[in-house]
């Protein structure tokens, strides 16, 4: 009776440290995932760190090549409102130039 006893204790013991290793490897293992992802999260944290400053600092420059694009457009639109009347006056002034000079000619005959 008592050599039935100790051998079911032993059989429990093996058991028990079976069922210890396999914690222990689980442990280990768990381990090294909870290592990898804590790297991961540091050097995405990292890279990620100054991503918000970036987006306004990019924003900020996009806003001031708005800015400072405003007036040479407006340069722009002078010079051709500039070359238009230009254009205009250089009509006028031959469509003037051609009735003076049919007139000149009408005159000398």
């Amino acid at each position: 009776m008592v050599t039935v006893v100790v051998v079911i204790n032993i059989l429990i013991s093996l058991i028990l440290l079976y069922v210890a290793w396999r914690v222990r490897l689980l442990k280990k293992r768990l381990t090294r995932i909870a290592n990898i992802l804590v790297a991961a999260e540091r050097s995405s944290h990292a890279v990620l760190l100054g991503a918000p400053e970036a987006f306004y600092m990019r924003q900020r420059n996009i806003h001031n090549l708005r800015q400072g694009n405003q007036p040479p457009q407006l340069q722009i639109q002078r010079l051709r409102q500039i070359f238009r009347l230009l254009t205009l006056g250089q009509q006028i002034w031959r469509s003037n130039f051609l009735r003076f000079r049919a007139k000149l000619v009408k005159k000398r005959k």
